[in-house]
């Protein structure tokens, strides 16, 4: 058996297909807090995409973006980025690609590890093809979770797929900076992707998205923040076009973060021909769900899992199989599928155990934080004000300029930036919060407890901001809130 473990063994009590960062939390919580014996089947890295592919890279080549631009408005200091140094240090924050160090946690947090391709074949069982085309079963005493990710989703454009286009793993891991960038998408990894590359030289970089407004699913203003920003800086955007036809001459495969060959033509949808070194697809992501064995347990190959707030799979006999991460589709975020995966550990716990009371991640999701690390940052928890009207709510909205802000102020004389709450009117609760500007991902987190916590906003004006901080963004809203309903604004 190609593993980290007794070649004999083949029980344990919890299974975890899938050895992502979520899947890590999963068997950890099993064996380290719960008592359970833990193994995790991985066919590739221990600690997946964020840890190599995603969140870290992207962070390491974002940071120094930000740092310069922020040199750059602040009179009596320079800063200048060099892009190999930059790549270099991308490299060992995803340690080189290698997982050794996240094996070594495992087992010091006594976590088996089973390297090999899983697939389920029957209740509580997976069967491993390891990287010798040997097989070895393994059954689980009480649950399987399924944390086995996703993949980037590349459309059936003619010609896109024959040209090798880069997907976020290659722009993530590149080793060079293309001279010319097409990117295709306007979501998050657009425009982060955006972001980084002008920043690290890209001469032309262009956006084509098919929406009105980057970040579609954010406030609107988020979008055009961050679009007007990508426009300063040189990037082109296309709104509300589509690709047509690509070519690409002598593409050949050359590895991740490498360019796939010669040039690429690209054709719109309004006839516009462009040229680039490489196309960047950014278009969504497909839960890696096709070959895992679901029909051997009465499931549909491929789509989502859906789970209930246990984070156990529904449509299936049996309270034994779970899904986290970015397959059951609730929230593709590392830090949601993390937190799945403490819930999913601490229900198996509770099961295994005969207790009746079991966790929730019901409450959890009303948080739903994220930031986008462009530059400007984007911010969110909760719900946008379209979502909370969708959903039936007496809603009531709030918006400041953060460049008001002495704390900004002191950041950059030029800092552009507007914040916003979203309220139930009726319970007198932030439903949701979005900022936007420089250094705001810190506030999210105290937006995420002002709204799982369903703190009331009389209660929230007793929370006093420190000064001068971009936190003080939280009296001025609610400073705001009260004028408006001392003048009755309906709005």
């Amino acid at each position: 058996m190609a593993a980290t473990v007794d070649p004999d063994r083949s029980t344990w009590d919890v299974i975890v297909l899938g050895g992502a960062a979520a899947g890590e939390n999963a068997a950890q919580y099993a064996s380290q807090f719960s008592g359970l014996s833990s193994v995790m089947v991985e066919n590739s890295l221990l600690g997946g995409e964020c840890s190599y592919w995603a969140c870290m890279p992207s962070k390491a080549l974002l940071r120094p973006v930000e740092v310069v631009d922020a040199a750059a408005h602040l009179p009596g200091l320079s800063a200048r980025l060099e892009a190999t140094e930059v790549l270099a240090r991308r490299d060992r924050v995803i340690n080189q690609l290698d997982d050794g160090s996240q094996i070594s946690w495992a087992l010091s947090t006594g976590i088996d590890v089973v390297r090999g391709y899983g697939r389920l074949a029957g209740e509580r069982t997976v069967v491993v093809v390891h990287p010798d085309g040997s097989a070895t079963t393994l059954t689980a005493d009480h649950a399987v979770v399924i944390d086995t990710g996703s993949r980037p989703a590349v459309p059936d454009v003619p010609g896109l797929r024959a040209a090798l286009p880069w997907t976020s793993r290659d722009v993530t891991t590149m080793r060079e900076v293309p001279r010319r960038v097409l990117i295709q998408g306007g979501g998050v990894v657009a425009c982060e992707a955006a972001t980084w590359l002008r920043g690290l030289g890209a001469s032309e970089v262009s956006i084509v998205y098919r929406d009105d407004r980057l970040l579609a699913r954010q406030e609107p203003f988020a979008g055009t923040l961050v679009g007007q920003a990508l426009l300063d800086s040189g990037v082109q955007v296309y709104p509300r076009r589509n690709l047509t036809l690509v070519k690409r001459a002598d593409p050949r495969d050359t590895g991740h973060g490498r360019i796939h060959g010669g040039e690429v033509s690209v054709t719109l949808d309004d006839g516009t021909i462009m040229v680039a070194d490489e196309v960047v697809v950014a278009t969504g992501r497909i839960p890696n769900t096709e070959d895992i064995g679901l029909d051997t347990v009465g499931l549909h190959p491929g789509g989502y899992l859906r789970v209930d707030d246990h984070q156990c799979v529904q449509q299936m006999n049996g309270s034994w199989l779970y899904a986290i991460g970015d397959v059951c589709g609730r929230a593709l975020l590392t830090h949601m599928g993390k937190y799945q995966a403490r819930i999913a550990g601490e229900v198996i716990a509770a099961r295994a155990q005969g207790s009746a009371e079991l966790p929730s991640s019901a409450v959890g999701h009303v948080g739903l934080p994220q930031v986008v690390f462009t530059n400007p940052e984007v911010g969110s928890a909760g719900m946008t004000e379209r979502q909370a009207r969708d959903a039936g709510l007496d809603v009531e909205v709030v918006e400041y300029d953060l460049a008001a802000l002495a704390g900004t102020y002191v950041m950059r004389a030029d800092y552009r930036g507007l914040a916003k709450l979203v309220v139930d009117r009726t319970d007198d609760v932030v439903v949701g919060a979005t900022f936007v500007g420089a250094g705001i991902a810190e506030l999210v987190h105290s937006a995420t407890t002002a709204i799982v916590g369903r703190v009331p906003v009389s209660t929230l004006w007793h929370v006093v901001p420190s000064y001068p901080t971009a936190s003080e963004i939280w009296l001025r809203l609610l400073e705001t809130l009260r004028s408006k309903r001392r003048r009755g604004d309906e709005r």
